[in-house]
């Protein structure tokens, strides 16, 4: 069993309430570093790639280089996630390290929260980030997202305004009637520099609507690890409601091995949602 990456959450913790994510139901956590090391250890024949989130946001943390130390001692990558509030937090020292890979800044999280923060104030630290990029020659991508589309194009006036500062920023044109009508997965700003696309998506929840069955990339692209050593097959099960197991109790292989993985496995190739969380998933219909 190979994965893609597998999602190790060293915090639950992003410092934001964003109205586009589910509202926490585990306390608040950071996974500690002799757990970690050991967690990556046992990755190592699954995966190369740590992307270092679920629902928190890695930038919160104050110790963050020492989690990409032990990536890079064993030989792997790292992706960082984050809203971009805390990108002052961190020495680009740290964002550049050498085990990351990609950086991804979800721009849509500005809007979405109460904030005293202006727009100028939030966007700076995300283009000096980029330029500085840029300038030092670091090889990695990061990545701007906006996942904010729906049929109701209800953040054209946010997106106007976003789209006309990357556009100044970049020397670029980020056309908003066009990218609204041609829908595309993303544009190139500069060198492995790129503002990514994507519709609004609803969290999996055992309250949502019953959608059936399907197939999924959990357990087959990916898996994820809670802060608290709980293992879940898909980075949208946040709150571990289907846990397959916990590292602190037992090896990663014995979990991947257990009968409810495997279920769940073979429900997929199959086209069968097993899982009450997964017949209430709508992700799983942009995989059918």
């Amino acid at each position: 069993m190979k994965f893609y990456r597998v999602y190790v959450e060293i915090t639950n913790v992003c410092g934001l309430s964003c109205s586009f994510c589910p509202t926490k139901a585990l306390p608040s956590r950071q996974m500690d570093l002799p757990f970690f090391n050991a967690v990556i250890e046992q990755l190592k024949p699954y995966t190369r790639e740590i992307a270092c989130h679920v629902v928190g946001d890695p930038l919160t943390l104050a110790n963050l280089s020492k989690y990409l130390d032990i990536i890079h001692q064993h030989g792997m990558k790292a992706m960082l996630t984050t809203s971009g509030y805390f990108l002052k937090k961190q020495r680009y020292e740290t964002l550049f390290h050498p085990a990351v890979k990609q950086i991804n800044i979800s721009l849509n999280s500005y809007n979405k929260n109460d904030t005293a923060l202006s727009f100028k104030q939030y966007i700076s630290p995300v283009l000096d980030l980029c330029h500085a990029k840029l300038e030092k020659d670091v090889d990695l991508f990061i990545n701007l997202r906006v996942w904010n589309f729906d049929e109701m194009m209800s953040e054209r006036d946010f997106n106007e305004t976003l789209f006309a500062t990357l556009s100044e920023a970049f020397g670029t044109i980020l056309d908003l009637d066009e990218i609204y009508r041609d829908r595309p997965k993303s544009i190139r700003l500069a060198n492995k520099i790129r503002v990514h696309f994507d519709n609004y998506f609803e969290w999996p929840s055992l309250n949502n609507t019953v959608y059936g069955d399907g197939t999924c990339q959990g357990l087959s692209s990916h898996i994820a690890i809670l802060a608290s050593g709980k293992v879940v097959p898909c980075c949208l099960d946040c709150d571990g409601v289907i846990e397959l197991g916990d590292m602190k109790e037992e090896r990663l292989e014995m979990i991947l091995s257990n009968n409810r993985t495997q279920t769940m496995l073979q429900g997929f190739r199959e086209g069968k949602a097993v899982e009450e969380l997964c017949q209430k998933c709508s992700y799983k219909t942009r995989f059918n």
